[in-house]
């Protein structure tokens, strides 16, 4: 009976989940939208992941996993059932996929330039919004075509790498024609509910509890943010945790596995967080965990793969393959050093980016030293962990491939990360300037880590302490 009613429970928190997450996207008043009620929503979508989170413990395996799904696609799908809120880079990429049907590099030119003006529809060149004024530069030469936009920054190049942009392709070429911005919001669940079953399918391979993949399948900031705003970042976290997942399977040397079979393994693995790397490059932070055996091979078939896909372009178009990366990080404040909003509380501006390199090195170099191979999820998180307290990025996709990772490892303080950005929302709410605000919440964020991290050590130390 008790187990009854934890099942019911957990359904009911799952249909609340899904309930508050449509309720946030259909908001259509503009000042509700970054106010108050949608603070309230998200606040809402968080308590209820929190509660289903605690109740799937308890629940078989069985109904865990068959509730992990619907629960992810629940989730996805009604924040999936409105325009975007609060992103217009979806956009980019319907225009990106345009352009490659059209048989055009993507990085050959910006959204604005002459050359594309035949691409252009009343849907993404609407006569109002974002107008470019007519002596606008070109940074390939000259003047763009002017015109109104949906598409930001519609004057420089795209900043996606490869990988991305042939998943741009694929959605555009599965669209039905007039379809606008449905089908990417819709690629993008199906994408977040490949990597829940990539997750199911890894943690049963490595002898793990299925029930973790719900830290990734119910989190508010998965569902919303590959739901709504259709972020790519879900695509890098699933090459990421197949990639992952094969190399741990390699690193434990399965003995009924032979050579040929391992090699494999690494061969896969390697490939995928290449891929990974070709999608959105922040799974780079992956490869130290990773390096610990096999490097050679493990490195050169992850740059083997980087390379590939970035070739072809690179033969096409040049050095434009960079695209708006260093026009980005500018603008971001990190060329200057005001983007590291922690580090600048002890440090002048103009010290933060070479600290922040030196701090992210010194971390790859322990996690190079120390990672337990077989576990490579966690010198990643760490590592994933550490970047985003030290970049502190406004944006809060950018914590997507840490869930990731926090469902592969369960340590679930980390998950304080993906909240930051949120809770810097509601100090702004409140009055608190936004660069005080973001302090805050990654500050908070930070502690939390840490108290967590120090108490599990304690215990462990005490534990190891009365069996020995």
């Amino acid at each position: 009976m008790l187990r009854l009613i934890r099942l019911i429970a957990l359904v009911l928190a799952l249909a609340a989940l899904t309930a508050v997450l449509a309720a946030r996207v259909h908001i259509s008043d503009p000042a509700q939208n970054v106010g108050w009620p949608a603070i309230r929503l998200l606040g809402a979508a968080w308590l209820a992941f929190a509660v289903a989170v605690w109740l799937v413990r308890k629940v078989s395996a069985r109904s865990a996993v068959v509730l992990i799904l619907l629960g992810c696609a629940a989730a996805g799908l009604a924040s999936a059932s409105s325009h975007e809120h609060t992103s217009d880079d979806l956009y980019r990429y319907i225009w990106d996929g345009r352009v490659q049907a059209a048989g055009i590099d993507p990085y050959a030119y910006v959204p604005a330039a002459p050359q594309l003006a035949t691409l252009r529809d009343p849907f993404l060149w609407p006569d109002h919004v974002k107008c470019i004024p007519p002596d606008t530069a070109n940074p390939d030469g000259g003047l763009v075509l002017p015109g109104c936009t949906l598409i930001n920054r519609p004057a420089v190049h795209t900043i996606y790498p490869p990988v991305t942009e042939a998943y741009f392709l694929a959605v555009h070429e599965l669209s039905p024609p007039g379809s606008r911005y449905k089908p990417v919001q819709l690629a993008a669940v199906a994408l977040a509910l490949a990597t829940t079953i990539a997750l199911l399918l890894g943690l049963r391979a490595l002898g793990r509890d299925l029930r973790l993949a719900a830290l990734w399948a119910w989190c508010p900031l998965v569902a919303y943010e590959s739901g709504n705003s259709a972020h790519v970042d879900v695509l890098a976290a699933l090459f990421t945790v197949g990639g992952l997942v094969f190399l741990a399977r390699a690193h434990r040397r399965d003995p009924s596995a032979t050579k040929r079979t391992s090699t494999r393994q690494y061969v896969i693995g390697a490939m995928l967080l290449g891929l990974g790397v070709g999608a959105k490059l922040t799974p780079a932070l992956a490869l130290p965990a990773v390096l610990r055996r096999r490097p050679v091979l493990v490195a050169a078939t992850a740059a083997g793969a980087f390379v590939a896909v970035y070739l072809p372009h690179v033969i096409a178009v040049g050095m434009k393959v960079i695209g708006y990366i260093p026009g980005y990080i500018h603008e971001q404040g990190y060329s200057n050093g005001g983007g590291f909003l922690l580090l600048n509380l002890f440090l002048p501006a103009a010290w933060t980016s070479a600290a922040a390199v030196l701090i992210v090195a010194a971390a790859g170099l322990m996690v190079l030293r120390y990672a337990d191979p077989a576990q490579p999820w966690r010198g990643t998180l760490v590592l994933t962990g550490i970047a985003l307290l030290v970049t502190t990025p406004p944006f809060p996709w950018y914590a997507i491939l840490l869930v990731a990772l926090v469902a592969l490892d369960g340590r679930i303080e980390w998950l304080a990360l993906a909240l930051a950005v949120y809770l810097s929302t509601i100090g702004n709410a409140s009055g608190i300037d936004g660069v005080t605000s973001a302090r805050l919440s990654y500050g908070l964020a930070m502690l939390c880590i840490l108290t967590v991290s120090g108490l599990r050590a304690f215990h462990r130390g005490h534990l190891h302490r009365r069996l020995s």
